[in-house]
């Protein structure tokens, strides 16, 4: 079994696939839309329409870059305020339209500038947890990489969550965590370990609904057979939340939550 330092380190991988790549992977016809219409278009997160088994889906996720350039574009994967509220433009328009929503977390977390605290970072991240508890259509958050604090969660209120097997999903950073601990930074690889932060771990807690493997007898799987695993089971997923009336799907997200 992979150690949780070792798998935070997978998590956080520069060749793990983006959000973007499993938008191109998984689904078709994605158009990608921009903008909050308020402030400015935060390249952190992305998102649009696209189709799934032929139907019309909404996709959003937080985006990370693969080299220096991208991670510039994209704020390595910390979305501003103006992200956020795209996110949920793009959640209520799938709502308005009746498109199930799926999302792909990978971030540290919000970016904590001075300009995003400005321009009400918490109070977007806020809003996106109380519009999405009461969204009207189906919605599944997958965890890709990194899962980092209200970060995540602003684009994670689903009614089910997964995770990839080398992903994580935290509160905040091992790193953070030994330095409000311990007082020591360095001591990472001990909090990581005591955080219960890992997909196996998180679905032994019953936080999440499933872990997406990524490994068969210790050695990797090829790329296709993940993608197509997660294609079909969200296909499989989406059909079994669309038998379900409106009143009884938002009880069970709200139960879901409340159970914690």
């Amino acid at each position: 079994m992979t150690a949780a330092h070792e798998i935070v380190q997978l998590a956080r991988s520069k060749e793990r696939l983006s959000a973007l790549d499993f938008f191109a992977l998984i689904f078709e016809d994605y158009e990608n839309l921009h903008g909050d219409r308020l402030f400015a278009d935060d390249e952190a997160i992305v998102g649009g329409v696209a189709t799934l088994d032929n139907k019309p889906v909404t996709v959003i996720g937080i985006q990370k870059g693969r080299d220096l350039k991208e991670n510039l574009k994209t704020n390595f994967g910390s979305p501003h305020p103006e992200g956020y509220r795209k996110a949920l433009r793009l959640m209520k328009q799938a709502e308005k339209f009746k498109r199930p929503v799926i999302t792909f977390i990978n971030t540290a977390g919000a970016y904590c500038g001075i300009g995003a605290e400005e321009r009400g970072e918490g109070e977007a991240i806020a809003k996106n947890l109380l519009e999405m508890s009461d969204l009207k259509v189906p919605i599944i958050a997958i965890i890709i990489g990194e899962g980092g604090s209200g970060g995540a969660l602003a684009l994670a209120v689903g009614d089910e969550v997964w995770m990839m097997e080398h992903s994580i999903y935290a509160i905040l950073s091992p790193e953070g965590f030994a330095s409000i601990l311990w007082k020591d930074g360095s001591r990472a690889h001990e909090a990581a370990e005591l955080m219960k932060i890992t997909a196996q771990e998180l679905y032994d807690l019953n936080i999440i609904e499933k872990v997406i493997a990524e490994t068969k007898d210790g050695k990797g799987l090829p790329q296709d057979a993940i993608i197509e695993t997660m294609k079909r089971d969200l296909v499989t997923k989406l059909a079994e939340l669309a038998q379900k009336d409106t009143q009884t799907l938002l009880a069970d997200r709200y139960q879901r939550f409340r159970k914690f």
